[in-house]
This record gives C-alpha cells, structure tokens and sequence, in this order.
C-alpha cells in the first residue's frame, strides 16, 4: 500500500528563485508512463468552504500542460474548458494532453483532467503562430480601460491588510494580490440594475515570474488569477449574503473572527454587515465553464498589476453569466473571459434537502 498524499511524486523543495505562483503551479512530467501525461508537481489550494480544488489552479494547469506540447512560437488565443467534478486536493492529478490538430498557423489541443480514474475538468485550446495574421493594416479596435480606474490604482510597494495577513486566513498564503476598488461613482452604479453594475479590482502574482518560466509562466499565472472573484460577480450585484455562517449567527462567533469577517467584508466593497439584514443568502455557488481569449499574450506580465472589469449580462433560473475584460496598467486590452456557473439561493425550508448538482 503507497503512502496517501496529494502528488504522485514527493515534491522537491520551493524554488526560491521563482514566484509563488510559479510553484504552485509546477508540473511534472510523466512521459514514463506515456507521451504528452503530466500531474501536479505539488497539492493545490482547496479554499475554505469550497466544495473542491480552487478551479483557476486547474485552468493554469491545463493551460501550462497543453504550453508544453506547442512549438515556441505559437502562443494561446483561445481556451475553454468545462468544470466536471469537484477536484478532491487530496489526490493527485493526472493531465491527459491530446494533439487534435497541426496546422501551419493554428494548432489545438485538448487536455482532460483526471481523478481516481473519472474526469473532473476538460478543456479545449488554440494556438496561433506568432505573425502569421498576415501582412498590415489589420482590422483593429479594443474597448478601453475606465479612466477612472487609474485614479484607485495599488502602488508597486502595495502591501496587504494586516487582517489579511494574520497566519491562518485564507488569503495569507495566496500566490497572487487582489486590490478592491469601486467605480468612480460607487453610489451611482449601486443605484442601477444589476445588469448595469460593474465589479473592479486588481491583481497581480506575488514576487517576480522568472525568466526561465518566460512568458508562458505568465500566461498560467493570468490564467490562474482570472478565475478570481469571477462568478462570485453575481452574488455581489445582487448583495446576496455569501458567507458559511449565516448574519443572524455573526455575534456569536468568536471575536477575533467576527472582526475578521466584519473587516473582509468592509474591504471588498460590501459595507457594513448590518446593511444585509434581511438580504438572500447564497445556497450554492460553483462554476460550470470557463472560457479566456487572449488578445496581446506577449505582452502579459501577470507579476505586474492588472486591473480587472467585471459584469453579469444575464442570471436565472439557477444559473449567472459573467463576463470579465482584463487590462494591463499601461490600458491594453489584455484578455476577455466569461463564465456561467450555479447560482442558487438559500431556502428557509428546513425539510428542504442539501442542494446537489
């Protein structure tokens, strides 16, 4: 009987000379078993409360795997994967890359993820060879960055609140920064329908992405960070109650951990606890598909503040659609994600079961 750990093989030591996210990330190569098979290098995050395996570490993943299997010059325009089962952090993974097609500019691949045998997540990737969209002018536009979004952007030397740094939360050993901030006329835009509202942040991968890792470690790590407070979009325009304890039972927590909470909450642009008196509470919340086009992938670096627009054109029956348009500090339109995921409300039936999927 083998040892029961979260990797197949022991992981080696932190490569210091690399950014956290580049290690939580790593990958190793499994070609002894058969070509293109890769598993996770070391355990991924499981986030408190979550009901598997954070999913943005599996989209790097996949997206880092299926890199690996691409000439140099190609890079990924478009990604879309599916999320199957809840990853279980307690299991390796096992990384099947298949090469669907080689063409002169584009090629694809596909990549599913395995666990005890099942698929848990699978994705379909494009790659295109660098230069070959043909000879100039091109047909050319990008939606710009809110100018506004510069005037509450973070500092190079930006550090995190001390709450958010105290040993044991969850954002203490995150590999990437998140900066809340609201738009211009944050009174305003509560003001309007939920379809009309706008979530901002900023993000960036903690330390320097090294130039072994190259763009291709960058690539992963936005990958990795773009499923950040993603779906989440939904319960906050709508100021659904989002957290495992219920308001009601806040001022019985212990308090050290209702300060938390009140502080977290305040810090992501939710206000006061008390303005959720009587508000819905989130029931389920998971991610159904992910997908990412990258518009200018050479010129993404992930260790370097991105600032990140969310909105919600639709949400019903169960079901939120997002959509998330991700910019460089300098305004380049980087990449544009979506994602529709389970959003579904908490019901005071107590006779009601435990919402399955």
């Amino acid at each position: 009987m083998t040892e029961h750990r979260p990797t197949l093989v022991r992981p080696p030591p932190v490569d210091e000379s690399k950014a956290p996210i580049e290690n939580a990330l790593e990958l190793t190569d499994l070609s002894i078993i058969g070509p293109d098979i890769f598993t996770n290098t070391r355990e991924l995050w499981h986030p408190p409360g979550a009901r598997g395996i954070y999913g943005g570490a599996v989209i790097a993943q996949t997206l880092a795997a299926a890199q690996r299997t691409v000439p140099a010059d190609f890079v990924v325009h478009s990604y879309h994967c599916f999320f199957v089962l809840a990853g279980d952090s307690s299991v390796p993974i096992l990384y099947h890359v298949e090469r669907v097609r080689e063409g002169r500019s584009f090629c694809t691949r596909t990549v599913q993820a395995r666990q005890r045998g099942h698929a848990i997540f699978t994705v379909t990737c494009s790659f295109v060879r660098e230069g070959s969209g043909g000879t100039p002018p091109h047909a050319s536009h990008a939606a710009r960055m809110p100018a506004a979004a510069l005037a509450d952007a973070p500092s190079e030397g930006y550090e995190d609140p001390a709450f958010l740094r105290r040993a044991g939360s969850a954002d203490a050993d995150d590999p990437f920064q998140s900066y809340r901030c609201r738009p211009a006329d944050a009174e305003a835009d509560a003001r309007k329908p939920p379809e009309e509202k706008r979530v901002w942040q900023w993000v960036r991968a903690r330390g320097k992405i090294s130039e072994e890792g190259g763009h291709r470690a960058h690539l992963s790590a936005l990958a990795y960070i773009s499923d950040s407070y993603f779906i989440g979009t939904v319960s906050r325009i709508h100021r659904l109650w989002r957290y495992q304890v219920p308001l009601e039972e806040v001022k019985n927590l212990e308090p050290e951990t209702r300060e938390y909470l009140e502080r977290l909450h305040e810090w992501e642009g939710d206000g006061a606890l008390a303005e959720y008196e009587g508000r819905p509470a989130v029931g389920m919340m998971v991610s159904l598909d992910h997908s990412i086009y990258f518009h200018n992938p050479k010129k993404v670096r992930a260790d370097e503040w991105m600032f990140t627009e969310m909105e919600s054109p639709w949400a019903g029956d169960g079901r939120g659609v997002v959509m998330q348009k991700i910019y460089s500090r300098d305004g380049t339109l980087l990449a544009t994600a979506f994602q529709e995921g389970v959003v579904r409300l908490k019901h005071t039936d107590k006779g009601e079961q435990k919402a399955k999927l």
